[in-house]
């Protein structure tokens, strides 16, 4: 290269790119790239937070400032729509949150006797890097790092592999252990004395067969939208409490006087109950349509507990969408599918005649897709607005409404 270049953007993968489409990693918008490929950085370019970063697989963009990660989440989901030739009459300002959010996450564990390492893997590498700082995890989440990581040293097992999945919900911490469980009384006593000392609301083991509540003296619930709603393990959960205020806001405020509405794919019921809270007696009637038998029941318990005008249905809309009779008879309609999109009951709602979708995305390429086939069959794409609850990294989520 015989002159320096600058980093114009950043890519859907994290890297910088030159007005040329050099790709550049670890570089932020502004950056200089001289003739020796040294970079020089700009005024966007911050120092990453982490002593684990970049190594650290958790995150990815930490060397950019608040400015230029609220440009790329931007981007992220304008760049997707218009690779589908949609274009929004409204594009919202994203919502980002803050460091040291995330109140879920899944990390492995690996190890032999006292040798024990716990934290995301590296990126692209199936090696962990042993986490002993994180700017993303609540401080709640993380202070049972060092105990998790005691307590399997001194277990002194021959061979660990395992995965962790941490979650908080009202009584605490939600702890569940996959792939590993105590062999013999001696091991289970100090697993539940961890739970014990530790003060975690559940501890479960899962040995391929399924969750097993080892340690879990109150019930677990998590409250959404004041509904306390019972918490099954491993049952999602929107990543931050901001994050989900700003997705369930944007429903709310796009739905708003939609007397009855369709929430499909609908979890606990994140979006239900904040469309049709308990104390709204005359407000808007929800369906809740939900695969997972357990977040099904879930959801109905705590309807039928604070006598919420959300009406569940354990339904696999995957292989029985609602069809377009079906959803004729709602005003509006929710959808939040899984990352894969939705699209054979995103082709009913288009042959629909309902007048608004409110489509919540955690991946803006497949959102995309079916936005496109909304658009192609009469609908509007209004309003969308991007949402980055994962602290740097390029996983982006959006929130959008749909008119005819």
């Amino acid at each position: 290269m015989s002159a320096s270049e600058t980093i114009l953007r950043i890519a859907a993968k994290g890297d910088g790119v030159t007005e040329t489409g050099r790709h550049v990693p670890l570089t932020a918008p502004g950056d200089n790239i001289a003739a020796d490929g040294s970079v020089i950085a700009g005024v966007h370019h911050q120092q990453p937070p982490c002593r684990h970063f970049p190594e650290c697989g958790g995150c990815q963009l930490q060397q950019l400032d608040e400015e230029s990660w609220r440009g790329f989440v931007t981007d992220r989901v304008v760049n997707a729509a218009q690779g589908q030739g949609v274009e929004p009459v409204t594009l919202e300002p994203a919502a980002l949150s803050p460091p040291r959010s995330r109140r879920r996450a899944t990390l492995h564990v690996e190890g032999r006797g006292k040798d024990v390492r716990i934290g995301f893997r590296q990126a692209r590498s199936h090696r962990i890097v042993d986490m002993m700082q994180c700017e993303i995890l609540t401080p709640d989440l993380f202070a049972l790092i060092a105990p998790l990581r005691q307590m399997f040293r001194e277990l002194r097992l021959r061979r660990l592999a395992c995965d962790i999945n941490l979650a908080e919900a009202d009584q605490g911490v939600d702890c569940g252990i996959k792939g590993w469980r105590p062999d013999g009384l001696a091991q289970t006593e100090q697993v539940i004395a961890f739970a014990q000392a530790n003060g975690l609301a559940r501890l479960t083991l899962d040995d391929g067969y399924g969750a097993e509540a080892h340690w879990e003296p109150d019930r677990v619930t998590i409250t959404l939208a004041g509904v306390t709603v019972p918490m099954p393990p491993g049952a999602f959960l929107q990543p931050t409490r901001e994050g989900e205020q700003a997705l369930t806001s944007a429903a709310t405020s796009y739905l708003d006087g939609a007397g009855t509405v369709a929430d499909l794919f609908a979890g606990l019921g994140t979006f239900a109950f904040a469309l049709s809270p308990p104390q709204s007696a005359k407000g808007t009637k929800v369906l809740a349509a939900e695969a997972a038998r357990d977040l099904s029941l879930a959801c109905r318990q705590a309807a039928d507990r604070h006598g919420a005008r959300v009406f569940c249905q354990h339904r696999d809309l995957f292989r029985n969408p609602l069809l377009p009779d079906e959803l004729d008879r709602f005003a509006a309609v929710l959808i939040d599918p899984p990352r894969a999109g939705a699209r054979e009951q995103v082709e009913r709602l288009a042959e629909s005649r309902v007048e608004r979708i409110c489509y919540i995305s955690c991946n803006p390429s497949s959102w995309a897709r079916d936005a496109a086939v909304l658009v192609a069959a009469g609908w509007r794409l209004e309003k969308l607005r991007p949402v980055g609850q994962f602290r740097w990294s390029t996983h982006v989520e959006l929130a959008s409404l749909f008119v005819r």
